[in-house]
């Protein structure tokens, strides 16, 4: 068994919650951009566009983000393309946050009053004009709050990542504990590091929930 201090431990997994934080990053830059162009499509209530985005979210929704990660890992390389860890842990967390990102930015426009499109065709507005200057504004008011507190869900599905290769914070706790037999120390330390970075995340979309009176 090797020796490892209290420190050694610590340092290691704060070296490992870096990639943590960059992946939860990526997937949340990246899933947003991809859920704001399905939310912008899906507004436009054509049968067919709005068919297929349907399936796509029934579709990441629907199954488990292990699997989702265990097919792009090694399901690409059946079809001759060969990704790494970061290649697949990354395209997997945008899809399924764009998805989840998707249905929370829709319900907001949903939540607005039918009303709000009618008074814009009345006014001969078009549809790029509507979204920008009528519907975006007010639903990003109640967006704001949901997509932060996402965005915790985004660093805990992080962990799965591990079951590939990809060394974050899990992934580094337990070769830390193959290393020293401490697994309750540990991994006392991982829970408390994703603690320190999801708490933060939970007070803030709290405030933003209160500051917006959305629930009011």
């Amino acid at each position: 068994m090797m020796q490892f201090s209290d420190w050694d431990i610590l340092r290691n997994l704060l070296l490992a919650a870096r990639w943590t934080l960059l992946l939860s990053l990526i997937a949340f830059t990246g899933g947003g951009l991809v859920g704001l162009c399905l939310t912008l499509a899906r507004s436009l209530r054509n049968p067919l566009i709005s068919g297929f985005i349907k399936a796509y979210v029934e579709l990441f929704q629907g199954t488990p983000l292990l699997m989702q990660l265990f097919l792009a890992f090694f399901g690409l390389s059946l079809i001759g393309i060969d990704v790494d860890p970061w290649t697949a842990a990354g395209l997997s967390l945008t899809l399924f946050s764009s998805a989840f990102l998707h249905e929370i930015w829709r319900g907001c426009i949903d939540a607005l009053p039918k009303g709000q499109w009618e008074a814009c065709r009345t006014l001969g507005l078009s549809y790029l004009q509507t979204m920008r200057y009528v519907i975006l504004p007010q639903a990003l008011r109640i967006a704001i709050a949901p997509t932060v507190g996402f965005s915790v869900q985004i660093v805990k599905g992080t962990a799965l990542a591990s079951i590939i290769g990809f060394v974050e914070l899990t992934k580094a706790g337990t070769m830390l504990n193959n290393a020293t037999f401490q697994p309750f120390k540990v991994f006392a330390m991982v829970a408390v590091l994703y603690f320190i970075i999801c708490y933060p995340l939970s007070l803030f979309a709290k405030h933003l929930e209160n500051k917006t009176h959305v629930t009011r």
